[in-house]
Formats: structure tokens, C-alpha cells, sequence
């Protein structure tokens, strides 16, 4: 007989190896990269910018600006250079990087309105992860302090061109104001589920939590149609003494008209006003010295966390974080300008708080759509993590849900970048020209002596960042 076989059996097949949470714990890295707000990475440098230790500031923003050049904070960071280097008087420096945040503005703007991939990280991750492409006021005071940086520079027809840009800049701001309600609008049509997304935001909890942000920016006296009265005084100084014919004067009485209505009561405004009036007249004026003084330091962007008002089965944690506009104290009330035995003080001609709440008001329901759509994907995404690590053992489970729950914290994170180096406000004041040259400006104790050109028209430029810190003086001849 032959020998007996046994069956044969299929060889026992390796163990079962199953995935750990490695990847899934990568992947929750990878995509809370760059969660650090804004206001956390600036903190450093704004320390020593309201100490006034502008150089040093100058130094570290060229060095973080020329790192993120080809990063999505590439604009943000070219502003805050630019300012930095402009109160250290590099003012050649600073109207090449206001160049190149410029160029970078005017490219997005040039762009689609939306863009689905980028949407689509920003959905997953958080809003910082979008790239910085600059608001309205970003884009007024950029040729606003390029044109003052001419003016210094003794270029008074670049200075022209920068003040038309102002100008134009603030035309455009309405039809950027559409332009983002248009992105909104479409990022929750690419939504999963548009009527989660409008019930949320109806809902009454909700309301009263997003009221809770916005009141400080709701607090503020705001200007109408993104104006920025500190660009149109501007204006109207440089076309009343630079006009080359009769349509620059009349640009400079308009000019002067309108600050005028939005600083009422301010009796240096009112003077410019009644110059240039007089001018219309035949009178010419007299030699004058402005005095501008810009002081304290802008809102920032503070990141709140609200709770969506949503059940979500098997997700840990749904929330929305959204920026809230906070503004700054500790700033110099005023500045006191003595020249040939008689002083005056400065008054406000242009609140920064006001300029930037009124946009802030603007971009408000493009945030809270993006917050709301970015949430619920987030708990979208969640969900079905959970779902997959019940079929898992215990111990996996639980290491996906913790995952999935530091996930959501990580990439919950606001957008808080908001340009920090401007002034909380700007004042001027307006005497005649001593005829020894002298003028003394003095805020919190600090007096600062200035020289200006006896027989001309003159600008004396001061910059304090904060109550206590050194003022900052550039004075330079207009005509």
C-alpha cells in the first residue's frame, strides 16, 4: 500500500498586523501645522515695538519677512517690515518692501475669487492656512506711507502717484467688499450640508456667543464706505501747496471738506479748510509747518473659542474659533507743538481703531460662514474616524478618539493676522512757520527739539508706539 498521506492543509498564513495609530496621530500633525495664531508669533517683536526700540525691530522683521517670502504670510510680514523700517527713518527700505507687499496684494486681487484646493486645506486645517492677500486699509496706508517716504525723500511726483492710489485704493474697497461676501457665499455652497450651516448660524445660542465677540469692534464709532481720513488730510495738504493748476486745488479743497466732516471740531482741519478756500480767493498762504503725530498702536486679533450648538454623534469636540477685535491702550493722548512763543496741541484727524473695525464689520459674515463650514467639516471628518476606531480594539480606539479630539483643538484656530506696527490714531496740527526755524514737540515727558526751514512749507513727522517710549521725529520740507 502506498503510504498514507496526510491532507495537505494551506500554510498558516503571518499574523494579522494591524495599522497603529501612527499615521492617524502623523496625519493630525501634519495638518495642525502652522496652528500658532499670529498674535503668539508677533508677540516678540511687538514688545519692542511699543518699548519704541524700533532698530532692532526693523531687523528682526527684514529677517522674518525675507524668510516667509514665498509663504502664505509673505504680505503681512512685508508690512510690518516696511512700517518698522519706515520709524527708523530707512526710508528707502521701507518703500521697497511696501513694493513688494504691494505687488503681492495687487496679484491676489487679480486672482479668481476662490480658489477650491486652497478652500479645501483651509476647511480641513484652519483659515490662517489661506494665504494673506491684505484688506482694504492695508492696501490705503501702503501708498499712504509710500507717499510720505517720497515726500522725505524730496519726490514730490512719486508722492503724487502714491496719493492717486490712496485715492483709487479706497474706491476699490467697496467693490473688495463684494468680492469677499462672493467668496463666502461659495464656500458654503461647497458645503456638505448647507442647512446645517444656516442653522447654526441662526441659532440663537450661537448669536449670542458671536455678539459676545464682536462688541468691541461694535463699540467703536465707524467710518462710512472704508474711508481712511488720515489719506484724504493727506491729500488735500499735498494739493494745496503742490497744485499745478486749478483742478488740484479744487482736489485739495474736496479733500480738506471731507476730513473735515469726519474729524469735526478739529480746528487745525478746519484751518486747511479755510486756507485753501482763501487761496481760491487770491490769497496765498503764508509759509506753514504740520505737525503729524501718530500714536499708540492698532487692534489686534484675539482668538475666542465658541461653542457650536450642534450634536454631532461620536465627535469629542465641536467648536469654532473665531478672531475678535481688541484695541490697544497705554498711548500718548496728545502732543504738544510750542514754536515763536506760543503752543497748540494736536487733535485727532483719523481713528485706526474706527478704519479697521469698519472692515472688520465687513468681513464678519465671510468669517463666521467660513468658521461654521470649517467646523462642521472638521466634525465631519471626526465622526468618521470614530466610526472606524469602534471596529478596532479598545486600546486603538481609544488612541483615535484622543487623536481626533487633539485634532480638533490643534486646528481650530482663527485667522489673527492684522498689520500691528500701525498707530492707534493719527493727529496733526497746523501752525505758521516760525521764522527762526524752531518748534519743540513734547507727549509724556519727552521733549523733542525740531528743526524746519524758516521760510518754507514743512512737515514734522512723530511717531510714539506707546506712553512711555522715546518719540520718534522726522521733519523734511514739502515746498
Amino acid at each position: 500500500m502506498p503510504p498514507s498521506r496526510r491532507p495537505l492543509l494551506p500554510a498558516p498564513s503571518p499574523p494579522v498586523r494591524r495599522a497603529g495609530p501612527w499615521p492617524l496621530l502623523a496625519l493630525a500633525a501634519l495638518l495642525a501645522a502652522g496652528c500658532s495664531t499670529y498674535q503668539n508669533q508677533s508677540e516678540g517683536f511687538r514688545a519692542n515695538w511699543r518699548a519704541g526700540r524700533v532698530e532692532p525691530v526693523a531687523q528682526e522683521l527684514t529677517a522674518k519677512a525675507d524668510r516667509e517670502a514665498d509663504g502664505r504670510d509673505a504680505v503681512i510680514w512685508r508690512l510690518e517690515q516696511a512700517t518698522a523700517l519706515r520709524a527708523a527713518n530707512r526710508l528707502p527700505e521701507s518703500t521697497a518692501a511696501f513694493d513688494d507687499a504691494e505687488r503681492r496684494m495687487n496679484d491676489f486681487a487679480a486672482r479668481p475669487a476662490v480658489r477650491l484646493s486652497a478652500e479645501a486645506l483651509s476647511a480641513l486645517s484652519n483659515p490662517a492656512n489661506l494665504p494673506y492677500e491684505g484688506r482694504a486699509y492695508d492696501r490705503v496706508m501702503a501708498n499712504t506711507y509710500k507717499a510720505l517716504n517720497w515726500l522725505a525723500l524730496g519726490d514730490a511726483e512719486r508722492a503724487r502717484t502714491e496719493l492717486f492710489r490712496a485715492y483709487q485704493r479706497q474706491q476699490d474697497a467697496v467693490a473688495d467688499n463684494a468680492r469677499r461676501i462672493a467668496r463666502a457665499q461659495e464656500e458654503e455652497a461647497l458645503a456638505q450640508d448647507r442647512r446645517a450651516v444656516e442653522a447654526t448660524r441662526s441659532h440663537p445660542g450661537f448669536q449670542r456667543q458671536l455678539d459676545q465677540v464682536t462688541a468691541p469692534a461694535r463699540s467703536l464709532q465707524l467710518y462710512a464706505d472704508f474711508v481712511n481720513p488720515f489719506a484724504v488730510w493727506l491729500d488735500g495738504v499735498y494739493f494745496s501747496i503742490l497744485a499745478q493748476d486749478g483742478s488740484d486745488l479744487e482736489r485739495a479743497r474736496k479733500s480738506f471738506e471731507r476730513a473735515a466732516g469726519y474729524a469735526p471740531g478739529n480746528p487745525h482741519v478746519e484751518a486747511d479748510f479755510a486756507a485753501v478756500e482763501a487761496q481760491f480767493q487770491g490769497r496765498r498762504p503764508g509759509p506753514v509747518t504740520w505737525v503729524v503725530f501718530e500714536t499708540g498702536a492698532a487692534p489686534i486679533r484675539e482668538q475666542v473659542r465658541i461653542d457650536i450648538p450642534i450634536i454631532v454623534t461620536d465627535v469629542s469636540y465641536v467648536g469654532a474659533a473665531f478672531p475678535r477685535l481688541q484695541p490697544q491702550g497705554n498711548f500718548a493722548g496728545t502732543l504738544t507743538v510750542r514754536a515763536a512763543g506760543g503752543s497748540t496741541t494736536t487733535a485727532t484727524v483719523c481713528r485706526m481703531d474706527s478704519v479697521i473695525a469698519r472692515d472688520f464689520e465687513a468681513e464678519l459674515p465671510a468669517i463666521t460662514t467660513r468658521a461654521i463650514v470649517s467646523t462642521l467639516a472638521k466634525g465631519t471628518a471626526a465622526f468618521f474616524a470614530n466610526q472606524a476606531a469602534n471596529r478596532q480594539d479598545d486600546a486603538l480606539g481609544a488612541l483615535v478618539r484622543l487623536a481626533t479630539m487633539a485634532y480638533q483643538y490643534a486646528v481650530n484656530v482663527a485667522d489673527t493676522r492684522t498689520w500691528t506696527t500701525l498707530p492707534k490714531e493719527f493727529q496733526v496740527a497746523r501752525l505758521a512757520t516760525p521764522a527762526d526755524g524752531r518748534v519743540e514737540v513734547s507727549a509724556g515727558g519727552a521733549v523733542v527739539p525740531v528743526n524746519v526751514a524758516a521760510d518754507g512749507f514743512n512737515l514734522v513727522y512723530v511717531r510714539s508706539t506707546s506712553a512711555g517710549a522715546p518719540l520718534l521725529v522726522n521733519a523734511f520740507r514739502l515746498r
